[in-house]
């Protein structure tokens, strides 16, 4: 990238869609690094590099507005942030690439074919690597030794299977029976549990 910059290539455009306020702080952080490293590299805004951002908030019809506006540049790649993103930008073009960065499971999520080979469109990070969700039952276990059940809340909408799976197949050697707990969304996550669906634990 420092190499085309400095042979002097046409400017590049980047679209960068942020589910959140534009004075969020961490985002803000986040931004600003992003920024710094291009900055490094030589890529200099005005002179070889344009910036499309939009700071969307977390209302998915403001989201898929943003989409749209991004994509109608015609940007040579789009970094996006997390599913509420990365989702409706697919959706919109499956040949601009896009980079994401905090999906928890890009694969269990249908946004890549596989961590080795994503192929598609669509490239990045993970949140965190999935062996770590066994680790959450062994924490539960750890402190409440006498577990036997355990629900996991999730958006089977969203990513989150590969987590599931992980975490389920501990299960059996912890002596501890995990079961989903599916909602579209907070308010009824909230719901379910009130009803007492499924006992959280015992």
């Amino acid at each position: 990238m420092a190499a085309r910059a400095q042979q002097g290539d046409r400017v590049r455009r980047i679209a960068i869609l942020v589910p959140a306020a534009a004075d969020d702080p961490e985002f803000q952080a986040r931004v600003g690094a992003f920024l710094q490293e291009l900055a490094q590299l030589r890529w200099e805004i005005g002179r070889n590099l344009q910036i499309d951002m939009r700071w969307a908030g977390a209302n998915p019809a403001d989201i898929r507005r943003h989409v749209t506006q991004l994509t109608a540049f015609g940007p040579d790649v789009i970094l996006t942030h997390g599913e509420s993103t990365l989702g409706p930008m697919l959706q919109e073009t499956r040949t601009v690439p896009i980079i994401f960065v905090s999906i928890s499971d890009p694969v269990g999520g249908g946004f890549v074919d596989s961590l080795a080979r994503p192929g598609g469109n669509a490239t990045g990070f993970l949140s965190h690597e999935n062996s770590f969700s066994a680790k959450w039952l062994e924490l539960l276990k750890e402190i409440a030794p006498g577990l036997a059940r355990a629900a996991v809340l999730q958006n089977p909408r969203q990513s989150g299977s590969s987590q599931f799976a992980a975490i389920q197949a501990v299960g059996p050697a912890l002596r501890v029976e995990v079961r989903p707990l599916n909602g579209r969304d907070g308010a009824e996550i909230d719901r379910v549990i009130s009803n007492r669906t499924l006992p959280i634990a015992d």
